[in-house]
């Protein structure tokens, strides 16, 4: 009946025909995607820097890049989010619409009224009720962080309620943001997993103040009887499941050293964390990660399945693009991608660019004003053209596929913040280009960028002339070449190269759009195989895919929740 239920809110969603309610369902739609992009292999595997080099634009079909060559910068970032245009091509609509229909839908459940019960979740998660932090919890998390941390502490707090759990394992704890909210705020023992020790030096400090405002609000209160929980750190680097289980197994066993914190013993084990005493049973936890990156949050899902001591699993994956990659031939083993056996028996796989690729965030492309995106879209212009500067005067930098820098990120914050700033000036505009320049924004997992200087477009009049983009451009390599260690020479051509890739600059956006508009599907992918993988196992597990999160503030915002049941098999994705 759940899986029923979520299947059609994700079908009203996403008007979507595909559903993950059973093992076979799932691998339906997985296949349905590999059909579905088999045929834009060369578009999901380029690189955005070699467009010029390699004449990219020529892979894509030429009715849609002449067409959307014309088209307002604006339009241009809706193509990801699924968004078309009635004048365009008809095969062009189709593709659009139909790889829009296969990804899943990422739009956030239910969680927009903020301590009150949540319609939807509480179908999923039993008694789920989410709560503000309060400013002491909340000091030193900006707004993603605190978005986040709100949502998955509630959410973890829930799980390891419905499975009894005695302890919950943070695994990439970080700075312990998620840590200390379940311990102070929910009340739960917790241990922070990070290969940091820095950050565990963050966490027990931080720690240590909360714990001094909820001491001082115990003796305010006049009780003495409250149990203190504080999170317990652990640095280790944990590269594989038999790591993770070797954690899990070491922390669980009761140890009467292992005491609360109370008015009673304040100055003793104020660090320890308290384990519910039952002799009957063995202490069971359940593993969160907000954003364990690449084969991380793999690792917490094949410890959830291989672990007995480990009763359920909340994952949020990121950074897709340091997943490592196995095939058929590798058998059961730790590879990130594919996780289940259905799709690694196929031998399918995705190239390093694939999985740069679904790290994508189509909802923050569409939110970007033209001025933004236009400034986005030239970094990757110049980047492309300084390539050919390397291939042609530097061909050995370009074997070693060198990092030029990642500046270009600090460079888009300032630059946003000066477009907020002028948005007035904006609004209102067409956002039409004039089409001696028009493309490119840079994702953050596959752009070599430099720092640049901003370029002054004026909207609706013809964006910059040709000889500031030159000299932009120059300054441009002129940076490029000296992060490289290398002294710009005389000999070379700076402007014989910038001709040679202007009258292809207007193509560079469409092609950004529409490989961009591909990121949703390929995360989708990754997901169901995650999916796949707990639906193979026993029918002890309870497994769902619940985007939690807004994901104009957080993209990874899908949660993969599993847990270990009596009942029977029960999966779903919202």
């Amino acid at each position: 009946m759940l899986a029923a239920m979520a299947d059609a809110a994700a079908a009203e969603c996403c008007g979507t025909q595909y559903s993950c309610v059973t093992a076979s369902n799932t691998l339906s739609w997985i296949n349905a995607i590999v059909d579905f992009i088999a045929p834009f292999n060369s578009l999901i595997n380029a690189h955005v820097v070699n467009f010029f080099t390699d004449r990219l634009w020529e892979n894509v079909d030429k009715e849609w890049m002449d067409c959307l060559r014309r088209e307002p910068v604006q339009n241009l970032l809706l193509i990801p989010s699924g968004v078309v245009q009635d004048h365009w091509p008809a095969s062009l609509k189709q593709f659009i619409l139909k790889l829009r229909a296969l990804a899943l839908c990422q739009e956030q459940v239910d969680v927009n009224t903020v301590c009150s019960p949540l319609p939807f979740l509480n179908k999923a998660l039993p008694g789920l009720y989410i709560t503000s932090l309060n400013t002491v919890l909340a000091q030193g998390m900006n707004v993603k962080k605190k978005h986040e941390v709100e949502i998955l502490s509630a959410v973890v707090s829930t799980v390891a309620n419905n499975v009894r759990a005695d302890a919950v394992i943070d695994v990439g704890a970080g700075q312990g943001y998620l840590s200390q909210v379940l311990a102070f705020q929910y009340q739960h023992p917790v241990i922070a997993i990070d290969a940091c020790s820095h950050h565990g030096s963050v966490t027990d400090a931080r720690a240590e103040r909360i714990k001094k405002h909820y001491v001082s609000q115990m003796l305010k209160s006049g009780s003495g009887m409250w149990s203190l929980n504080v999170p317990k750190t652990i640095t280790c680097h944990v590269l594989s499941i038999d790591t993770l289980k070797t954690l899990v197994e070491a922390s669980l066993p009761v140890d009467d050293a292992l005491q609360s914190t109370s008015m009673g013993n304040q100055n003793k084990d104020q660090g320890k964390i308290c384990w519910s005493s039952n002799a009957k049973r063995k202490p069971s936890t359940v593993l969160a990660g907000l954003h364990a990156c690449g084969d991380l949050s793999v690792t917490m899902l094949k410890t959830f399945i291989e672990c007995q001591d480990v009763k359920a699993v909340v994952s949020l994956g990121c950074c897709y693009n340091l997943l490592s990659e196995g095939s058929a031939k590798d058998g059961e083993s730790e590879f990130g991608f594919p996780m289940s056996h259905a799709v690694r028996s196929v031998g399918l796989s995705l190239a390093k660019n694939a999985r740069d690729l679904a790290c994508q965030s189509a909802d923050r492309w569409r939110s970007l004003d033209m001025h933004a995106g236009i400034h986005n879209f030239e970094l990757h212009a110049f980047r492309a053209a300084f390539q050919m500067v390397l291939c042609k005067y530097y061909p050995d930098f370009t074997m070693n596929t060198p990092s030029i820098g990642r500046k270009g990120k600090a460079l888009r914050r300032r630059h946003q913040r000066r477009s907020a700033e002028s948005h007035l000036h904006l609004k209102g505009s067409t956002g039409h280009l004039r089409q001696d320049f028009l493309p490119v924004v840079s994702t953050e997992s596959e752009t070599d960028e430099i720092l640049a200087p901003p370029i002054e477009v004026q909207a609706g009049c013809g964006g910059t002339k040709s000889r500031d983009t030159f000299l932009h451009f120059e300054n441009f390599c002129h940076s490029g070449l000296s992060h490289l260690g290398i002294k710009l020479s005389n000999d070379i051509n700076l402007k014989g190269i910038w001709k040679e890739a202007e009258p292809f600059l207007d193509l560079i956006g469409p092609f950004w759009s529409l490989r961009a508009s591909l990121g949703p599907l390929l995360e989708t992918l990754i997901l169901l195989d995650r999916l796949l993988f707990l639906q193979e196992q026993d029918s002890t597990v309870e497994a769902y895919l619940l985007p939690i999160f807004d994901p104009m503030i957080s993209p990874r915002n899908v949660a993969v929740i599993a847990k270990k049941t009596d009942k029977h098999l029960r999966s779903s994705c919202y």
